[in-house]
């Protein structure tokens, strides 16, 4: 680390690995947090460690870069099959003796255990979102009561046919929602059996269809597979992404945030 005095600097704090585990550090000119961004490096503790590099505690974090430091960096460590406790967006101590004395010393035996469950494990994350025009044609084809409403509120004029549209968006809405429940219940039955555990995503606007799955490391060709198949299926309805492996973000059983006073307070 730099000379700066401990005011110029503090500690960023991505996460807990084992202390033995390969993965980015500063040896390999990994990068994460900051402008600029520093290299990353380990502070262990027995049988544990945590990623850190330094930041200035004077500059606001949370841009766009400052987030795709912090996922880059766990998601490396899991991508290399290294257990990773995932740190909350936003950890930071005054200086490495206080990972030390205020993180890995009182809460190292709990990071080791959650760790040993972490083994072998990563996440991943598939999303869906609707082709719009092709799943509302669906719904006009297979919906006569949506169809005739449709066609009844083109036939008016604006203002006459405002509570007719009301209806009609009610209709679609619904439509749409227990759509979202079908996919993602489909969703869980194809990928579920694949993962040893599973996080199923509320829908949304932008996601009508999503889950996580905690997947091990020799499972990951055949979720991936599986995700394909799943998508063909679906294809020119549902488009899906798959994002993986992760750090177990939906999975640890707490994500931690860092103690303690901060140096700016």
């Amino acid at each position: 680390m730099s000379s700066a005095t401990p005011s110029d600097r503090a500690c960023y704090v991505y996460g807990i690995v084992p202390a033995d585990a390969p993965g980015p550090d500063e040896a390999d000119g990994f990068v994460g947090v900051g402008d600029p961004p520093e290299p990353v490096r380990r502070v262990r503790h027995g049988d544990v460690a945590a990623l850190v590099s330094e930041i200035d505690p004077r500059r606001p974090l949370g841009t766009p870069q400052d987030l795709i430091g912090h996922a880059r960096v766990l998601d490396a460590v899991a991508a290399g099959r290294t257990a990773v406790l995932p740190f909350r967006f936003g950890a930071v101590v005054r200086d490495p003796a206080a990972v030390t004395d205020e993180l890995l010393a009182p809460q190292g035996e709990r990071f080791r255990s959650a760790l040993e469950e972490l083994a072998g494990l990563a996440q991943f994350t598939v999303r869906g979102t609707y082709r719009e025009e092709a799943v509302l044609r669906e719904i006009v084809e297979q919906r006569p009561d949506i169809a005739r409403l449709r066609a009844e509120t083109a036939a008016l004029p604006e203002d006459a046919s405002r509570p007719q549209r009301i209806r009609l968006g009610e209709l679609v809405s619904a439509e749409l929602a227990d759509r979202a429940r079908a996919g993602a219940d489909e969703l869980l039955a194809r990928l579920g059996p694949l993962a040893v555990a599973t996080v199923r995503v509320d829908p949304s606007a932008d996601q009508p269809v999503g889950g996580s799955f905690l997947v091990a490391d020799d499972r990951w060709p055949e979720f991936t597979r599986a995700t394909d198949e799943l998508g063909a299926d679906w294809a020119g309805r549902i488009d899906l992404r798959l994002l993986g492996p992760l750090a177990p973000y939906d999975f640890a059983a707490q994500l931690v945030d860092a103690p303690g006073p901060r140096p700016w307070d």
